[in-house]
């Protein structure tokens, strides 16, 4: 992921500090924990040759991927389908490669046809292709996530209003903005947390070095969906840890207050090194949350080398 990407020497710069919950938040997490509180693990993509020899057996194909991916993980935040709606008999071939894991959720992202072509505006064909094409993943869909460009601002309400009022209200959903004023305007801010909440749509929390302000801690339904992009590399152990631990402190504290459900999606700009912040995730999810997801298999102990 590029997004938020800033260079390497400017990292250390960097407060990465998670911010105060939201009004939001604290009109949504007003209750007691709940007894069996959800959590879901995953990656942006599956199909990455770097983790041949690492996580996937030496010689794995590509078309493989996918049934190496789900041994390890139980969900995905699948990007593949931004940039073009897959036909339905596709993801029933994905869809059957999960199918050995009964937990597993494909996390599909809008279509980029709805949401940065057509903007929201006359976009029922491409939303009733897209609805039609994921309820293929059956028992195996999760939640949906629809990204709102940075151009996409509040001058632009009304469109994501009515869009996102004529969407079905079964629809399991998490809505990511980037355009700035979205978070500088207060107005702005409550108005659009305020329609997420009214909607029982979620709000997506991208935690990336370069825009900070898109960590706004606001949670419009008991429900979160966190992006993490890690810097990796030599910023795996000096930094991406200790943001993850931070965010471990904060979802304690969400369950405690009632959150249900934890989507954590792991980024990395360079990916190769993603399995192993996922591992310590997984790993500090199990210790301090009490999810018991399984721990990632890394191939030859490799993984060791980064703990």
């Amino acid at each position: 992921m590029e997004f938020g990407r800033v260079e390497p020497n400017e990292i250390k710069q960097v407060d990465f500090t998670l911010p105060p919950d939201g009004e939001q938040t604290k009109l949504t997490l007003k209750g007691k924990a709940v007894d069996e509180p959800k959590f879901f693990v995953g990656c942006a993509k599956w199909g990455r040759k770097e983790w041949v020899n690492l996580i996937y057996p030496a010689k794995t194909k590509e078309k493989d991927f996918l049934g190496e991916y789900v041994k390890h993980f139980n969900s995905i935040e699948l990007n593949a389908v931004f940039y073009g709606i897959p036909k339905e008999e596709q993801i029933v071939k994905w869809k059957e490669m999960a199918d050995q894991r009964p937990d597993f959720r494909f996390c599909p992202k809008f279509s980029r046809a709805i949401t940065h072509i057509k903007r929201l505006n006359n976009a029922q064909a491409e939303t009733d292709l897209y609805l039609k094409a994921i309820s293929a993943f059956g028992d195996k869909l999760g939640p949906c996530f629809l990204q709102l460009g940075d151009n996409f601002g509040p001058k632009n309400f009304d469109a994501m209003h009515h869009y996102l009022k004529a969407l079905p209200r079964d629809l399991n959903l998490f809505l990511e903005v980037r355009h700035e004023d979205w978070f500088a305007k207060p107005d702005d801010r409550k108005a659009l947390f305020s329609l997420l909440a009214d909607l029982n749509i979620g709000a997506a929390i991208t935690d990336a070095s370069g825009r900070r302000d898109c960590v706004h801690m606001e949670l419009p339904t008991p429900k979160a969906f966190v992006r993490f992009v890690g810097n990796g590399g030599r910023f795996l152990e000096s930094s991406d840890k200790k943001r993850v631990d931070d965010w471990v402190l904060r979802l304690d504290d969400w369950l405690d207050r009632g959150l249900e459900e934890i989507y954590f999606f792991l980024h990395q700009h360079d990916e190769s090194d993603t399995p192993i912040i996922a591992d310590y995730t997984i790993e500090k999810f199990n210790q301090k949350l009490g999810s018991k997801l399984p721990r990632i298999n890394f191939l030859n102990q490799q993984g060791d080398l980064f703990s």
